[in-house]
């Protein structure tokens, strides 16, 4: 049976079943919730475009998304491959979203809003690492902030040491880049050069 009307949805699903559930949203950044995304070194960035959507890990030195005010935060966009999905989408639709992460809690934090790409110069140089600054930073605007509670987290026992999964047990970006492009691309140098390449473009 395909659930195809909020009517149909809504009779399977109970109201909210606590206050916790709904009072928790803020409509702007809350000193509880600054402080989530100061000890964050992860988040995932969504974003949504006329090809669709769109969703791209971020990872820095926790904090690295900046509290510019209660309403506003700044991602800095670090170097990586420059496919420039996320960016496309902003530009062409402002609507974001964010979920922070934080290593060994089970509280995430969830933010929506808008958001639009500076290439300010002073503002970039601001998130300089070993000397290098971003070539452009998302900054957002809060239209609601809140926390997620544990249950997913606890479910994937995703900080539990036990549950790590041994990488050697799983395919290699090279060898996947082989496999998609029989043996043009990747491939176990690709794999054997991409630690130093990966540190030498770090920032």
């Amino acid at each position: 049976m395909i659930v195809d009307s909020l009517a149909a949805l809504e009779a399977i699903y109970t109201a909210p079943l606590a206050p916790a559930s709904t009072v928790k949203v803020a409509g702007a950044v809350t000193p509880d919730y600054a402080a989530l995304i100061a000890a964050s070194p992860f988040a995932v960035l969504a974003t949504a475009g006329p090809e669709g959507l769109d969703c791209s890990p971020r990872g820095d030195r926790p904090g690295f998304v900046r509290v510019a005010d209660p309403r506003t935060l700044i991602l800095p966009d670090r170097r990586g491959n420059n496919r420039i999905d996320s960016l496309r989408n902003i530009v062409r639709d402002p609507r974001v979203a964010l979920l922070f992460l934080i290593p060994g809690s089970g509280t995430t934090l969830r933010v929506n809003g808008r958001a639009v790409i500076s290439a300010d110069p002073d503002l970039l140089a601001t998130f300089r690492v070993d000397g290098h600054a971003p070539r452009t930073a998302v900054v957002i605007t809060v239209a609601e902030i809140y926390f997620q509670c544990a249950r997913a987290i606890i479910r994937a026992r995703l900080w539990d040491p036990e549950s790590r999964v041994e990488p050697a047990t799983l395919p290699t970006p090279g060898a996947i880049l082989a496999a998609l492009t029989a043996g043009a691309v990747g491939g176990a140098r690709y794999d054997a050069e991409w630690p130093e390449r990966a540190a030498e473009t770090m920032w």
